[in-house]
């Protein structure tokens, strides 16, 4: 009885100390499992981030409006004027929303949250998709000036407007979804050949009011795209009028440079804008055609469309590279700026070819 209770105490401790040890075993082990889960889901993340970063391939603006539509392949019915056009617009839009990945901009949670040149790419697309709806409330649809505008028309463009940011009411994913309801509703009462009070008016002075919004867009992106490397400018704002005026004093001359951080930004947000632009010129080259020709305009076009289509080529660098101009690296934002310039140069060209009698 002695022994019991001399052993007694020296074994309730070394069941305490098992006791302890089992209990720190049991929480390295919680706390391991934790940190293979968290790496997990890490590569898992990344692996997403790198797949919905990859930008949608083309497509053939016709053979998409001949499936919205239905055609039959084998038939020989002719596009209505127009079908093009919006069935581009809206399979640009479709494409923003339904990508890997889907809508990232608005994006609150990982990867999304953690990516930024694909969320640039979408607001270059977006904003194109914007001047183009834009371009058939205020032009294509209407006859004059003092023609009333197209329900549809209007109500896709207010919603494409919505702050492409807006995450929740409202969220930009469901106004841009509701945009392109009222987009299908004016393409299909457009391709209804029974009723004639729906329109889209393929002429050179409507082409001319859209294609003048394309080049003041591609000369901005020119010129942020150029400052890449920093640039010293002479003030032309009042160039041309000696007796203009503005607001504010400047500088005769500036200094441009777009902040390191902004680079890939810029450079994306062109490439988008760019492969927006390709789409839609493709699909006014069917649906303006007559007027192309008449105007021997669709060469030109043609030649806008080659330098876009360079714009999309495969970047085989992991980086943006931002060397100097006549440096050992190379610079991208140079390389693109140079095929946007050239593009927009020709695009002068071509309105000025359309409003010539």
């Amino acid at each position: 009885m002695a022994l019991n209770m001399i052993t007694r105490p020296f074994i309730q401790l070394r069941g305490m100390i098992k006791r302890s040890w089992q209990d720190r075993a049991s929480g390295k082990s919680f706390l391991f499992i934790l940190l293979i889960a968290v790496v997990f889901y890490l590569v898992i993340a990344t692996g997403l981030g790198i797949y919905w970063s990859m930008a949608p391939n083309g497509f053939s603006v016709e053979e998409k409006t001949k499936t919205r539509l239905q055609f039959d392949s084998q038939s020989n019915s002719q596009l209505i004027t127009g079908s093009v056009t919006t069935s581009t617009l809206i399979e640009i839009m479709e494409t923003l929303l339904e990508k890997p990945g889907g809508f990232l901009t608005n994006d609150l949670t990982p990867p999304g949250v953690w990516l930024d040149n694909q969320p640039n790419w979408e607001y270059g697309v977006l904003i194109q998709a914007r001047d183009m709806a834009k371009a058939m409330r205020e032009s294509f649809s209407r006859s004059q000036s003092q023609s009333t505008e197209d329900s549809d028309l209007a109500k896709a463009e207010s919603r494409l407007n919505v702050d492409n940011k807006s995450w929740v009411l409202p969220s930009a994913e469901a106004e841009y979804r509701d945009g392109l309801k009222f987009l299908n509703n004016y393409l299909v009462r457009l391709s209804d050949t029974q009723q004639s009070t729906t329109q889209f008016y393929a002429r050179a002075d409507n082409l001319r009011y859209w294609l003048a919004t394309v080049e003041t867009r591609l000369g901005s992106l020119s010129q942020r795209l150029s400052a890449s490397v920093g640039q010293k400018r002479l003030n032309t704002d009042l160039a041309g009028d000696a007796d203009a005026k503005q607001s504010t004093k400047t500088s005769t001359e500036v200094v441009v440079k777009t902040p390191w951080r902004k680079i890939d930004d810029v450079f994306f947000e062109a490439r988008g804008s760019a492969w927006a632009i390709l789409h839609l010129l493709k699909a006014i080259e069917l649906d303006f055609a007559d007027v192309l020709e008449r105007k021997n305009a669709r060469v030109s076009l043609q030649q806008i469309i080659r330098e876009l289509e360079a714009t999309q080529e495969p970047i085989y660098s992991p980086l943006i590279l931002n060397g100097s101009g006549f440096g050992m690296w190379a610079n991208h934002s140079l390389v693109m700026a140079s095929y946007i310039s050239r593009a927009n140069a020709a695009l002068i060209d071509l309105r000025g070819l359309l409003a010539q009698g």
